[in-house]
């Protein structure tokens, strides 16, 4: 099974079996969610003289999927179950192939005939988007993977004529930069975020439009500092409102990931309870990662109204300073893998193999506070 037809069971809420056989480990931190899927792990070592004793734990009604890291251990334990009458799969690429997997998903039109699409990677939990007006886009918070990006512009007749970063990311390598170099872009990055980059870039300030295609069609920036002190927010088309890594649907930014937790809790603060509220609650919220796959709608994409999150959202219902930061100093998860490193690959000190990179970035989204 290819990682875009696991996709589409994930979107559909089909039922499937998943039999993972990585190490417990690996499995407890990070594995494939859906809203229909049971998980059985076995580490495959435990199956190396055969499945004669998990038999009994597989269902022989429902499609099973074998998974392991790379996909060679899959394929092994697959077999084994097609000899003991089971209908199986395993994964092409294992959990390293499904980490890097992308879909599509187009999230609404714009004024004068634009688009609006979200990248949503699932393996990851990250999401990437792309303004398509007039024959130009512009993208924002790409992955490392370009080639989804550029072919997709390509699909769609649009030049790519800017690339933007709502903030410095931590938890994943930007594709930013390297899709402005291809395409010939103006990439953009908060300046308070870039005093340590080693590239050129646009500085990207508060209160500034970009404006691309058609003239109705622009991005407003907002600032609004938290997650990082330079994390910039985009209202697009007065009708979209790109949060970065500020505002989830289902919960807000962690402010530690540069160690300075402490001293930007008072900006995530000012920015969910002051900078937002100022905004129109019929603004559609479309974060840059997500939590868990509950929060995916019908269509596979991952948005809701802001005065729905006002109301639903627990980060933004703490009524006293005092308990509001110790929810984002007590309750963060473990920190992103590698992260001191990918936040010096986005400054552009470092430029590992391709391999190194995609090893640093497996694993789970800890983008958020619990």
């Amino acid at each position: 099974m290819e990682s875009k037809n696991l996709s589409k069971k994930i979107f559909n809420k089909e039922e499937l079996f998943i039999l993972d056989v990585r190490n417990n480990q690996e499995f407890g931190e990070w594995k494939i969610e859906g809203g229909n899927f049971e998980h059985l792990n076995v580490p495959y070592f435990e199956l190396l003289d055969g499945v004669e004793e998990i038999k009994d734990q597989i269902p022989a009604d429902k499609e099973i999927l074998v998974v392991c890291a790379k996909e060679g251990s899959s394929v092994m334990v697959s077999e084994m179950l097609s000899d003991a009458g089971f209908e199986v799969s395993y994964l092409k690429g294992g959990m390293k192939a499904w980490s890097e997997h992308i879909e599509p998903v187009k999230v609404g039109d714009l004024n004068n005939n634009g688009e609006l699409y979200q990248f949503v990677r699932l393996g990851k939990g990250c999401l990437s988007y792309m303004v398509i007006s007039n024959g130009e886009a512009a993208v924002i918070d790409a992955t490392r993977m370009t080639e989804i990006f550029t072919d997709f512009a390509n699909e769609k007749g649009a030049i790519i004529k800017h690339v933007f970063d709502t903030h410095l990311h931590a938890d994943h390598i930007s594709g930013g930069r390297a899709i402005a170099e291809k395409t010939g872009a103006t990439y953009w990055l908060p300046r308070k975020d870039a005093e340590e980059v080693v590239f050129e870039y646009k500085a990207l300030e508060g209160e500034e439009d970009v404006v691309f295609g058609n003239t109705t069609i622009n991005i407003h920036a907002l600032y609004s500092p938290g997650h990082t002190i330079g994390s910039t927010s985009f209202v697009v088309d007065k009708k979209y409102l790109m949060t970065g890594d500020i505002l989830f649907i289902d919960s807000i930014g962690r402010p530690d990931l540069a160690g300075l937790a402490k001293d930007w809790v008072s900006d995530l603060r000012e920015t969910l309870y002051s900078r937002y509220r100022e905004l129109s609650e019929e603004l559609i919220v479309l974060p840059s990662h997500y939590m868990i796959v509950n929060e995916l709608n019908v269509d596979g994409s991952i948005a809701k109204k802001l005065g729905t999150l006002f109301i639903e959202n627990h980060g933004l219902n703490i009524e006293s300073d005092e308990e509001f930061h110790k929810l984002v100093t007590e309750n963060l998860p473990p920190q992103p893998n590698s992260y001191q490193v990918i936040r010096e690959i986005n400054m552009g000190k470092v430029n590992p193999k391709e391999e190194k990179q995609r090893e640093m970035e497996i694993g789970p989204n800890r983008c958020a506070v619990r």
